[in-house]
């Protein structure tokens, strides 16, 4: 009860009260148990307002660009959607409750078994997941009806790109390591058409297609 509290809490101060409207998103920032995905010492910190380290020089996101980040896919639940960078799992796990399936890619083995026992756990048999360079995508899988890349990466992954659907949509933050402007792309049988969605920072985008270690 106190955690669903809190959650509570979070989604009308930090989801709501900032302009979130789907309330596809709003169910989901509601249902999902964010404390679980962080580790034991943080989870009296996990509905508050800021990032929180969950290891390997990685960090869950502040829960309102989770929910900004979902809202700009445009979800339905008939959606197969492609996450580069599992991290804790929270984000899949917030599009698990929405989309149709969640295909997600993580680099760093020990975060992904983590969130794959907590998916497990969870029930979200909607998830897939794959240990990988996420920035090369999931060619077998693709197309997309929308690609979330949840990392700072220097420019737009051109074969991310080609693996969206038309119609489909994708979220990237890009820009220099110290911050980062959230773009939003959708991709329409004319062609790509790009939304800036305002200032963010990330975790730098490490991968074939991205930073460099």
């Amino acid at each position: 009860m106190k955690y669903k509290r809190q959650r509570e809490e979070m989604v009308k101060r930090q989801i709501v009260a900032r302009g979130i409207t789907d309330e596809k998103v709003i169910t989901a920032m509601r249902s999902v148990p964010r404390h679980l995905f962080v580790s034991e010492a943080l989870t009296d910190q996990a509905y508050g307002d800021f990032p929180l380290p969950i290891g390997e020089q990685q960090t869950i996101s502040q829960p309102y660009i989770v929910a900004e980040m979902t809202q700009a896919l445009q979800l339905s639940k008939k959606d197969r959607v492609l996450e580069i960078g599992t991290g804790s799992g929270y984000q899949a796990a917030i599009i698990a409750q929405i989309g149709y399936r969640v295909y997600t890619i993580e680099r760093i083995h020990s975060l992904l078994l983590k969130a794959r026992s907590l998916f497990d756990r969870l029930l979200y048999h909607n998830i897939i997941t794959r240990y990988s360079d996420g920035t090369t995508g999931w060619a077998d899988e693709s197309p997309f009806d929308a690609i979330i890349i949840t990392a700072g990466a220097p420019s737009i992954p051109e074969t991310l790109v080609s693996q969206l659907a038309v119609g489909g949509r994708m979220v990237i933050p890009v820009g220099d390591q110290h911050s980062q402007e959230l773009i939003k792309l959708h991709r329409e049988k004319d062609g790509i058409h790009k939304t800036n969605l305002g200032g963010c920072r990330f975790v730098k985008l490490i991968g074939e297609q991205g930073w460099r270690e």
